[in-house]
């Protein structure tokens, strides 16, 4: 077998094993979000801040949901973490937001964060200040889930086939999930042009 088989083989077992169940719960969570005329917060550092873009354009464009991700203004991320610090980024912009208990935070993180072993504190702090002010949490995450799988509402966490192929089997898997998700009928309103 080489590596391409292998690799789409060990996907293959992925999809296989996805809870469908935290998909629908998801779902259900986003459409009540937006009957409720909340808001939706994408967050992610590194492959999950660009799925975050893409993934507002799909939820705005298909869904009608009102959706932002806040890595998506590079001189406001900067300045905060200059003046700020890296960990209170997300945090901060979400308070000038007004983030709210109408409001839900989608998280996409390969580890899904550690408070512990103190790895993405930005997405931490953010996961617990929407727990704080009951506002909704929801992720596509890998490993065991990490604190978003702790204190989220729907949570699916990409299983693992090999330690070594965590990362790119966790952010592709995201990008199914959520294309997955703005094409459900729970979700999706308008079209895709093709």
């Amino acid at each position: 077998m080489n590596f391409s088989e292998q690799f789409l083989e060990e996907s293959l077992r992925i999809i296989k094993d996805i809870n469908t169940d935290e998909i629908e719960k998801i779902a259900q969570i986003l459409s009540e979000v937006r009957s409720k005329n909340g808001r939706l917060f994408f967050i992610g550092s590194g492959g999950g801040a660009g799925h975050s873009s893409h993934a507002v354009c799909d939820f705005r464009k298909l869904c009608n949901i009102d959706a932002y991700a806040p890595y998506d203004n590079i001189s406001e991320l900067t300045a905060r973490v200059n003046d700020e610090g890296w960990d209170v980024t997300i945090i901060n912009w979400l308070k000038v937001s007004r983030f709210n208990s109408s409001d839900c935070v989608f998280v996409f993180s390969v580890g899904g964060g550690n408070e512990e072993k103190n790895i993405s504190m930005n997405l931490v702090n953010v996961i617990k200040y929407a727990d704080e002010i009951e506002a909704k949490i929801v992720g596509v995450v890998g490993k065991d889930g990490g604190f978003t799988k702790k204190l989220g509402h729907g949570v699916v966490v990409i299983p693992t086939v090999d330690e070594k192929r965590v990362t790119p089997h966790t952010e592709g898997m995201q990008a199914v999930i959520w294309h997955l998700l703005v094409s459900h009928p729970e979700l999706q309103i308008n079209p895709t042009k093709w």
